[in-house]
């Protein structure tokens, strides 16, 4: 793999005190797999609980987390959001916490490992296309709409990281969602085609070139090529401090040490840049026209996109950018004072719109 592909492709990366501030035990430590701070141990009557659910969508299984409000009765009418997890997270991190703390708001939430990645089923694994990331999202809204106690009318969506470029695509034809909501969003197509921070412009053919082969031996050798693969127990502090973007710096220690999981990987099918490299988060995004709310870091290197996507997105005359003050990308997902400004948008988000 060319070290422009390794440089591309890589998820996001914290250093020190800040992570240690929302770091969780490891998954063996929580019945559910769950490694964020706050999380849910047991089912207790009188709190919110979990309910690890399966469903199919086009023949796989796909696996999933629902959490249901304190006090929950599947005989009354709940509002519901879907959450989309980061590129190379899975339901158990981020994603969880935040539907966690929707629940605890009076939400049904669900949270689904992508196909092809977590525990959901789906070959070769760690395939990573637009299209099979949008129609999971498609296919939260159909298990969740179906749900006992869920009111399929008061439907809304968040999508975290790339979960949330996905998001925004989902939204522009699935009028279910009724609101909209992104937490530092990250728009895939565009940084594995331009590279973050629009650093590889210069190789975008290269790039497709080598993707255009890899799927060419998958055809006539069966042989699948990855990128991104990161190994986290050759991370040191060094390294890690190394990197000089706080997206990538930050998720190394995020996703490699802090709030590990064994799910979680950065890997992905090297032939599925052919896909990500001709889609962009932002076209036709003028197809959404219900409630918008995007959420980023005011300090993140990555908020150029959610920027550009706001700004794209006139379809809606009713739309919110906030910036949280202080916060990087990654620190939205866990740093407490963080995802607390976080929710509280959200709370007043979903509660008008939903």
């Amino acid at each position: 793999m060319s070290k422009t592909i390794a440089a591309v492709a890589a998820a996001a990366l914290c250093v020190g005190a800040a992570c240690a501030a929302g770091a969780a035990d490891a998954p063996a430590a929580n019945p559910f797999g769950l490694v964020y701070r706050g999380a849910i141990t047991a089912n207790e009557p009188g709190h919110v609980n979990i309910h690890p659910v399966t469903y199919k969508l086009h023949g796989l299984k796909i696996a999933a987390n629902v959490y249901t409000p304190a006090n929950f009765d599947a005989k009354k009418s709940y509002p519901a959001v879907v959450v989309a997890h980061p590129n190379g997270g899975v339901k158990e991190q981020v994603a969880g916490l935040y539907a966690q703390r929707l629940a605890e708001l009076g939400y049904v939430t669900l949270t689904a490992d992508a196909a092809y990645q977590g525990a959901s089923e789906g070959e070769p694994r760690h395939t990573d296309k637009p299209a099979y990331r949008t129609e999971d999202i498609h296919g939260m809204a159909d298990f969740i709409s179906t749900y006992a106690g869920v009111d399929a009318n008061r439907l809304g969506a968040l999508g975290i990281c790339g979960g949330g470029g996905y998001t925004l695509n989902a939204a522009k034809s699935d009028k279910r969602f009724k609101a909209v909501a992104t937490l530092s969003m990250f728009n895939s197509g565009e940084v594995r085609r331009n590279g973050y921070m629009n650093s590889a412009l210069d190789t975008i053919a290269e790039r497709q070139r080598q993707a255009s082969d890899a799927r060419a031996a998958e055809v006539t050798t069966g042989k699948v090529s990855f990128s991104g693969t990161v190994d986290f127990d050759a991370l040191t502090d060094e390294s890690i401090a190394k990197i000089p973007t706080d997206l990538y710096r930050e998720g190394m220690e995020y996703y490699g040490r802090t709030h590990r999981h064994p799910n979680s990987t950065f890997t992905y099918t090297t032939s599925s840049l052919m896909d990500l490299m001709a889609w962009d988060a932002r076209d036709q995004i003028e197809l959404i026209d219900v409630p918008l709310l995007m959420i980023a870091g005011e300090k993140a290197d990555s908020l150029y996109m959610t920027e550009e996507a706001f700004a794209a997105a006139t379809g809606t005359k009713d739309k919110t950018l906030y910036k949280i003050p202080g916060a990087t990308h990654i620190r939205t997902y866990f740093v407490p004072e963080y995802v607390d400004q976080a929710v509280e948008q959200l709370k007043t988000f979903f509660g008008r719109t939903l």
